[in-house]
């Protein structure tokens, strides 16, 4: 009997040492990692690495980007709903996740359904750029200018789906102009053709073209915003000119269903 005591109060002892240890874990204990869904350099994935540097200290543990370009930001987004639901794995939300959801007929998830939301971390323009070449000053001359060129002018995207690309669409629609659409795998691909004049126009998210235009390398046409932009106050809206226009575009934070939520 005294064994059997001894030997039951020794396991309970290794159990008080064993169990706290998992169950104490601290989070996080590893790199996290921040899926994007577009080629590096562009505007999601310029603010998704000012975001890791602002998390490192943090948490006290590296974060790192993961660009998975492709499908207009929908590869990005299976790879992360399909990730552990641990806290190590979360992604760069934007429009594109709410317009792929009724763009692509086949995909094998639902992104409000089959992600744990975070944060909402900003809101934000876009701004209609063009080669400072093209001759044009400002959104009545490049709708002029199209129109005299009818089948011959393009406009370039991030992708099939993403606000950049529907921000065009719409500019497209209200004004009735024959210009063709160009998608790349994500804004930073599209810049070296967009500066030689091998296309047209772009309607990118604000960081990605503010510096080129504060060079004086791209210039700014109008922002896509109700409001002109405080960043860029002596650019107009392109509601401006075309009445009734406005594109807002948000970024935010998702990780794969089911995170604990004390994670």
């Amino acid at each position: 009997m005294r064994c059997r005591l001894s030997a039951l109060l020794l396991g309970l002892l290794c159990l008080s040492f064993a169990a706290p240890a998992s169950a104490q874990e601290k989070f996080p204990n590893r790199p996290i990692k921040f899926v994007v869904g577009f080629l590096a350099g562009g505007a999601n994935d310029i603010v998704a690495r000012i975001f890791c540097d602002w998390l490192q200290p943090h948490l006290g543990q590296p974060c790192v980007v993961e660009n998975k370009a492709g499908q207009g930001g929908m590869i990005a987004a299976k790879s992360v709903i399909d990730s552990p639901p641990d806290g190590y794995t979360f992604m760069f939300v934007a429009p594109n996740n709410a317009i792929g959801q009724t763009l692509y007929k086949n995909l094998s998830f639902n992104f409000v359904r089959d992600t744990t939301p975070i944060a909402g971390t900003m809101q934000l323009a876009n701004i209609m750029v063009v080669p400072p070449d093209l001759p044009v000053k400002n959104v009545a001359d490049f709708i002029a200018h199209v129109k005299a060129n009818p089948g011959k002018m393009t406009f370039a995207s991030s992708g099939n789906g993403t606000s950049v690309h529907m921000s065009g669409e719409l500019f497209k629609m209200m004004t009735q102009l024959d210009i063709l659409h160009v998608p790349y795998r994500g804004s930073a691909g599209i810049y070296p053709d967009l500066l030689t004049g091998k296309v047209h126009a772009l309607f990118d998210n604000l960081p990605g073209s503010i510096q080129f235009v504060k060079e004086g390398k791209l210039r700014a046409l109008g922002v896509t915003t109700a409001k002109r932009n405080a960043a860029l106050p002596d650019v107009p809206t392109v509601g401006e000119t075309v009445p009734g226009y406005e594109a807002s575009v948000f970024y935010g934070v998702a990780g794969p269903k089911g995170i604990p939520p004390q994670i």
